[in-house]
């Protein structure tokens, strides 16, 4: 999904749990700014295939797959929030709805997924979430 979704999905969540202050930027962070891994990503993009674009390069690190779970949770509890790991795993649900490839046990194992409603385009989903999301933060102003 894009990070347009990712913004819709998390300021309804935000607005709905009626989250402030700590709690709000930690789902934030963990709904959105696990996106970060893209920018790491993007010199290996340039050198791989300069400033053309390429549909299903492999944007993903581990960050954003659910092996990272293995350090949101402990964090969590040490944070004493379970504010990261919800708003982690809505971000990762949303990513497994599109085709591309993903790894979900990344660097543990190299097995890979194509996500799920495969038969359905990126294009209706994401346009399907994107109405949703909108009505929604519109009906919990």
């Amino acid at each position: 999904m894009t990070i347009i979704t990712h913004v819709l999905a998390t300021t309804l969540g935000v607005r709905a749990l009626r989250l402030h202050g700590r709690q709000a930027v930690l789902a934030y962070v963990f709904g959105v700014g696990v996106d970060i891994d893209h920018l790491l990503k993007a010199p290996f993009y340039l050198r791989a295939v300069g400033l053309q674009r390429k549909k299903d390069y492999y944007w993903r690190s581990s960050l954003q797959e659910p092996i990272a779970l293995l350090w949101i949770v402990p964090l969590s509890l040490y944070l004493r929030s379970w504010v990261p790991p919800l708003f982690f795993v809505v971000h990762v649900a949303m990513d497994y709805l599109v085709r591309y490839e993903k790894m979900p046990w990344y660097p543990y194992s190299t097995r890979v997924t194509r996500g799920i409603l495969t038969a359905l385009p990126d294009r209706v989903k994401e346009v399907a979430l994107i109405t949703l999301l909108v009505v929604g933060n519109l009906w919990i102003l």
